[in-house]
């Protein structure tokens, strides 16, 4: 297995006691590949990695491409179209643990003749795998309304902490009620630690959530309401403003909100 990364340090450091082999350029990675793996931040950085690469692939290769896009999702199939490359559009649901877990939840659309060999990848890293269409950007579009829930989840369990605490109520009683009853799951549990433990290393990023809920309001627009979208974009944006981008999700709840002035 051949691999890059934009940081070539910390490629090698997980490369190590493997057999995997770090590359110094994209090209390098996918020469004589005939499977591709990209899991970048967005479709920006996605189509300008795959361009560095462009002279390393072959017609026929199959990419598997695990970001959160969007409905940018287009342009990628655009480019896999004219070098003659077959793309799966495979966004994951997990964070860090999860993955290294290989837990993750792959949210596979792609043609069904490439089914087979994207699954053998699919099996080593997640528990399982929805196909949920035949062409790029299905999968994608499932992944926009996920990162709802995932916004709603976030904050309602940061708000929930933060108001037994205002009320003289400790917040760890919370987590009691909810744990093992119809509302608990795991990541209630991994977030609620994180706020009372203090501990914001992140899982998934404040930045990276900036991210996704703009890519949900620039997908959607004015079809439906996105109220709780907008508030999580407001409140995930001021942390990240406030310094908290590089710590969990989580985390932003810890941003402080300016008074407003009465005149």
């Amino acid at each position: 297995m051949r691999v890059w990364n934009r940081n070539i340090e910390r490629a090698k450091d997980a490369a190590t006691g493997s057999r995997i082999t770090v590359c110094d350029t994209p090209r390098d990675a996918v020469t004589g590949a005939d499977i591709v793996v990209t899991v970048l931040t967005d479709a920006r950085a996605t189509e300008a990695v795959m361009d560095q690469a462009a002279a390393g692939v072959r017609p026929g290769l199959l990419w598997l491409q695990l970001g959160t896009v969007g409905a940018a999702i287009a342009g990628l199939s655009e480019w896999a179209s004219r070098y003659g490359v077959t793309l799966v559009d495979a966004p994951v649901q997990g964070s860090r643990q999860p993955a290294e877990q290989g837990k993750l939840v792959v949210i596979a659309s792609g043609p069904d003749s490439a089914h087979v060999a994207a699954q053998a990848v699919f099996d080593t890293i997640g528990s399982r795998t929805l196909w949920v269409g035949d062409t790029p950007g299905t999968a994608s579009r499932l992944k926009l309304a996920l990162s709802v829930w995932v916004a709603a989840l976030t904050h309602g369990i940061a708000e929930s902490l933060a108001v037994a605490r205002s009320l003289g109520v400790a917040p760890a009683l919370v987590l009691d009620v909810v744990s093992d009853g119809p509302m608990d799951s795991g990541f209630f549990q991994a977030k609620a630690a994180a706020i009372l433990d203090d501990d914001y290393d992140a899982s998934f990023t404040v930045a990276n959530a900036v991210k996704d809920t703009k890519l949900v309001l620039d997908a959607v627009r004015d079809a439906v309401p996105l109220d709780l979208s907008r508030a999580a974009l407001r409140r995930w944006s001021l942390a990240a403003e406030q310094g908290y981008g590089d710590k969990d999700m989580i985390a932003s709840h810890l941003a402080q909100t300016q008074p407003q002035t009465t005149l």
